[in-house]
């Protein structure tokens, strides 16, 4: 029995101390647990702003993390004094501020391009009513004298002098079929339509004329070229004829078109409560919704900014038109005139708030820098400038129809019945107060011709595009723009000077003689083209194809656009 008692003894004291060296790592895991717990504490304070619970942490290693902390004072005081630094993301915010400086350069920018543009569309205005009728007479004095000089060159006339007989003629069949255009009746009939009418129809005659500007440069060009190409038999002549006629019709309806526009615009200057004209003006603020959130290039903001350059001079000559004929119901009277340049003031404001605005929100969200107008302005001052050289292909005037979309023929004719209908000319003093005011406009064509061709020669150094004069026209296929030639001939380097000297005042050559002028060109050849492939890290040879038609260089863009679209 007394052995019996011993073993138990024993086993029990062997329970005990296994069971004492259980609980010793038990107790340790319970050290880690509560240190993690202890952790994440301090993680979580420090995510609050308790920065001194670290020291409650070193205390109170061992014991759970009291409720009471996480109080609605202590997240209130961490709220207020959390901070955060912009540094972490400092190119997006870097990106931003570019945004706004560049909205902020975009109208400064845009009126430069329009400012320039509005005196190119005016040197190919004031060309019909100058320079024009004096091409004529010389070309028909070249003709007259046909039988003392005889033919030089087998030709009985040049094909530009062609192509001036051919405007002028058209001029003054149309200028005496508006005669027969009643403006009063046209006026009075509607006058008597509703405003909600007349704000449809003055619409609608925004897109026929965008439509008529788009086919009709086409018209013209066919009837100038059918004109003066090289024919081998006489009979081909005979087709000028329906081509002539097709123009006539066209520039006669471009022009009614024009004078209802003319005529509604009219109507609402004077209406009484001028409802009419602030609805015609909140039209121009439906454009910025069919414009801002589509997607843009380079090119179709190109194009674009050509359209509004367009609109913005036909309707400063549609004002003109009106306050034409609002002076004639007044007797000349000054005083309305002062009645008049509130409307007129209005007017021209909203056009320039609405194309800043459109503009300044296409750049924004087509990563666009306000940069590019400076290119568009290069670009339209090299059509002016290549217009002058001898391998020139074509008009000035009309360039600036292909790249704009805007046609002086109707304007020009329109006007001229206006001031005809509107002022009578009797007597000497008259008369001689006419060809002052002739003169006076062959001097305002002049000067404005000189300083556009010295803007436009700075504009042409700085993009450094004085290459490009010398290279041959592109031999474009129907539909499709032509490619550049992989190699080109080079002129030495002695005579570029020259060249560019006397292409100014030279008369245009033959294709033979203009190619021995040539000069290689370089990467600034790839100037104006958008978007370029080595800044996207496309590889050049994949640029054509699908994306080929935003990729082509602004020089080649003469398609007259609507809303930025080029028509293919």
């Amino acid at each position: 029995g007394h052995m019996a008692a011993v073993c138990l003894c024993f086993i029990s004291s062997h329970f005990s101390s296994r069971q004492k060296m259980a609980a010793v790592p038990e107790s340790g895991d319970n050290r880690e647990s509560a240190g993690r717990s202890s952790e994440r504490g301090v993680h979580q304070a420090e995510t609050l702003g308790f920065y001194e619970a670290k020291e409650e942490s070193n205390k109170h290693a061992g014991q759970k993390r009291n409720l009471s902390d996480l109080s609605l004072l202590r997240f209130i005081s961490a709220e207020l004094t959390r901070g955060y630094l912009l540094e972490h993301n400092e190119a997006k915010y870097k990106e931003r501020r570019e945004k706004v400086y560049t909205c902020l350069r975009i109208p400064r920018e845009l009126e430069k391009l329009m400012f320039f543009g509005f005196f190119l569309c005016l040197d190919a205005f004031l060309y019909l009513f100058t320079l024009l009728p004096l091409r004529v007479l010389l070309a028909l004095m070249r003709f007259i004298t046909l039988p003392c000089c005889g033919l030089s060159d087998g030709r009985l006339l040049q094909p530009a002098q062609v192509c001036d007989i051919l405007k002028a003629v058209i001029m003054i069949i149309c200028f005496v079929m508006m005669h027969y255009v009643d403006y009063s009746m046209m006026y009075h009939l509607i006058r008597g339509q509703s405003v909600i009418k007349l704000y449809i129809i003055y619409n609608m005659l925004e897109v026929a004329d965008r439509l008529f500007s788009s086919f009709g440069q086409d018209i013209l060009d066919a009837l100038y070229w059918t004109a003066t190409e090289p024919k081998k038999k006489k009979r081909a002549h005979i087709g000028v004829i329906p081509h002539f006629f097709m123009a006539v019709l066209y520039v006669f309806l471009h022009t009614i078109l024009v004078m209802v526009q003319a005529t509604t615009l009219n109507v609402a200057f004077n209406s009484h409560n001028k409802s009419l004209l602030t609805i015609m003006m909140s039209n121009n603020f439906v454009e910025i919704k069919g414009s801002v959130f589509k997607k843009f290039e380079k090119n179709n903001l190109f194009q674009m900014s050509n359209s509004d350059i367009r609109e913005r001079f036909n309707n400063y000559v549609l004002l003109l038109i009106v306050c034409l004929r609002n002076m004639e119901q007044f007797s000349w009277n000054p005083d309305h005139l002062w009645v008049l340049f509130p409307d007129v003031c209005m007017v021209i404001a909203s056009e320039m708030a609405v194309d800043v605005v459109k503009h300044a929100f296409i750049t924004k969200f087509n990563d666009i820098t306000a940069d590019v107008y400076s290119e568009y302005r290069a670009s339209l001052a090299f059509d002016l400038v290549s217009s002058r050289q001898k391998n020139a292909y074509t008009d000035y005037s009309d360039t600036v129809s292909r790249r704009m979309g805007f046609i002086p023929l109707p304007l020009a004719v329109l006007l001229s019945r206006v001031i005809t209908s509107s002022t009578k000319i009797q007597g000497a003093l008259a008369i001689v107060s006419l060809l002052v005011f002739y003169f006076g406009l062959i001097a305002l064509k002049v000067l404005n011709s000189i300083v556009l061709l010295g803007k436009s020669c700075q504009y042409v150094k700085e993009a450094k595009m004085e290459e490009k004069l010398f290279q041959t026209p592109p031999a474009n296929t129907p539909g499709k723009f032509a490619k550049k030639p992989a190699s080109k001939a080079k002129s030495p380097q002695g005579t570029s000077e020259e060249m560019q000297s006397e292409s100014i005042i030279s008369q245009p050559v033959s294709l033979s003689e203009s190619v021995s002028t040539l000069v290689s060109s370089n990467s600034s050849d790839q100037f104006l083209t958008t978007p370029d492939v080595e800044d996207k890290g496309v590889p050049q040879g994949k640029s054509d194809g699908k994306h080929c038609s935003s990729k082509e260089d602004l020089l080649e863009i003469d398609r007259f656009t609507i809303c930025g679209n080029r028509i293919d």
